[in-house]
């Protein structure tokens, strides 16, 4: 009995880790790396290229920290109240993940602008990506742009599949545009086409300006 109790209890740890570890070092592995001069890695890049959509750094992207990093991350520290000590240590990085974005994710945004709005003006498409990048910023809605775009019911075209759909020239132009501050719904949360909405709700919001066929409120 003492034998097969010790097996049993033996295997219950062993699934205990299974189920438990994975997810524990999924969060650890989506941490990014406190980044310094001299440092390098996956995580460079992905500061750099932060740092480039929000015009803050203007060389090719390398997985190297060198001086023009150093002195880029100190410019977006200063002008974003943080201490400008050209260490991307936690602070740093929940800043820039607010107000830029990575490779992955500008892909994301581009998507979302043309399955959106491929059909309205420039600046209307410059809009719907603002939109994004409000929610992105906002106690309100998710961390991340992936999140934001696809919260459930949040964009009719990640619904009806349009989002799958392969985004043309213009719209990684829109989204690199509102990546960069450009905001023609001067801070909007939402937006609707009014021929076509179907929720109450969405009318109730508070209407700030029109675009196009489009509606855009806080």
């Amino acid at each position: 009995m003492n034998i097969k109790f010790i097996t049993y209890s033996m295997s219950l740890i062993l699934v205990f880790m299974m189920v438990f570890s994975a997810p524990l070092e999924a969060a650890y592995a989506a941490q990014p790396a406190t980044l310094k001069i001299g440092s390098s890695g996956s995580d460079v890049p992905d500061l750099q290229y932060r740092l480039k959509t929000i015009g803050y750094f203007n060389k090719d992207v390398t997985t190297y920290f060198g001086t023009t990093t150093l002195q880029s991350l100190k410019r977006f520290q200063k002008e974003y109240g943080l201490a400008a000590d050209g260490i991307a240590g936690k602070r740093t990085w929940e800043t820039l993940k607010k107000v830029s974005v990575n490779k992955s994710e500008l892909d994301l945004l581009a998507r979302i602008i043309y399955a959106e709005a491929r059909g309205e003006s420039y600046k209307g498409q410059v809009a719907v990506g603002a939109v994004v990048m409000n929610r992105l910023g906002s106690s309100s809605f998710p961390n991340s742009i992936k999140e934001v775009i696809e919260q459930p019911q949040a964009f009719t075209a990640v619904d009806d599949g349009q989002y799958k759909l392969t985004p043309n020239k213009l719209a990684y132009q829109a989204a690199q545009e509102a990546v960069k501050g450009y905001d023609p719904t001067n801070g909007a949360l939402y937006y609707f086409n009014p021929e076509t909405a179907t929720s109450d709700w969405i009318w109730s919001r508070k209407q700030t300006l029109k675009i196009g066929r489009h509606i855009f409120a806080i």
